[in-house]
């Protein structure tokens, strides 16, 4: 159980909001069919292991621990799996290279469409498949190292300054936060410059076809009008994703700074020093706020959001009426 009432209630908030609100997200993409193609499959994807993210958060705040520890395998377990923060900061990191996965998707659909359509000619879903399992396995890989600097020492869960490496300790930083940040950035900026030159070569469309202009020129504009749609629509997801980076950038930083000076040398108290004990709620948080972009931002979210209530409204009012019959 959390002990400082502050954080103990911040966590709980984000963890129930967390909870319901990408659970929405999975019931929209799940239920609806318009939302099943392959960058939903990475959001979906994003919002379980949010999910997961944001119960985790909420046991950890609530659920207490043995005190004292235990000398066993089960205080072993709680020290090194539970109290160190491994489960969550896992479930985070998935969550991180799956964003860095959509991100890529994104990338390789608007910068090279030919090399990304002839990628996903075949067996399109077991690759989407293997991208996802290959975030797990990354993460994992990566965060076995949290594994060694915490131990069991009378009774309570310490961390373990004298055996962090700081080779390993400065390389995992690396690899989980700047090296995915940087991909990121690089992606996102070319999408951007892209996006920009598609809208150059469609150029504004006429708010009026002249009738003068007879059935060749409407014809005409019905694929510049189709471009334009699909630019207006990659624009909403790349506005989306560019919004989710950012607060992804805002959450994370500290925690990742933090956690790199540690290795370095930095004396570091996990379990009291404030600095560290926020930048943790910060990342948790950002459990919970990516369902509130795609409300806000996220167009064809908000449709199938719209198609999925809005049936299950008409089906109730079927209902009551065949029981009024």
């Amino acid at each position: 159980m959390e002990q400082i009432l502050w954080l103990r209630i911040f966590k709980t908030i984000v963890g129930i909001v967390g909870i319901l609100g990408n659970g929405l997200v999975c019931l929209v993409i799940g239920k609806v069919s318009s939302m099943q193609t392959r960058t939903n499959a990475f959001i979906f994807h994003q919002a379980v292991v949010d999910l997961l993210g944001s119960l985790t958060t909420l046991l950890q705040s609530l659920v207490p621990l043995p005190d004292p520890l235990p000398s066993n395998a089960l205080g072993w377990v709680v020290c090194h799996i539970w109290f160190s923060n491994f489960v969550i900061f896992l479930l985070f990191i998935i969550s991180t290279f799956n964003l860095l996965s959509l991100t890529m998707e994104r990338y390789f659909a608007i910068v090279h469409p030919f090399k990304y359509q002839a990628a996903f000619a075949k067996y399109p879903r077991l690759k989407v498949g293997a991208v996802i399992a290959a975030c797990w396995i990354i993460a994992v890989v990566l965060k076995s190292y949290n594994l060694t600097i915490f131990k069991v020492q009378d009774g309570k869960c310490v961390s373990n300054a004298a055996n962090r490496s700081k080779v390993i300790g400065s390389l995992t930083a690396v690899l989980q936060y700047m090296v995915p940040v940087a991909v990121m950035l690089f992606a996102y900026i070319r999408i951007s410059v892209e996006l920009k030159r598609g809208a150059d070569r469609v150029g504004p469309a006429p708010s009026v076809i002249s009738s003068a202009a007879g059935a060749s020129n409407a014809g005409n504009a019905q694929p510049a009008g189709m471009m334009e749609s699909l630019l207006r629509a990659r624009r909403n997801t790349f506005k989306m994703l560019w919004i989710v980076f950012i607060t992804f950038l805002v959450c994370w930083t500290p925690n990742q700074t933090i956690f790199l000076m540690f290795n370095l040398g930095w004396k570091l108290n996990f379990n009291v020093d404030w600095y560290y004990l926020l930048s943790v709620a910060m990342v948790a948080a950002n459990c919970c706020v990516n369902p509130v972009i795609y409300a806000f931002k996220y167009r064809q979210f908000r449709k199938g959001l719209r198609e999925l209530f809005c049936k299950q409204l008409m089906h109730v009012e079927e209902t009551l009426n065949s029981l009024v019959v």
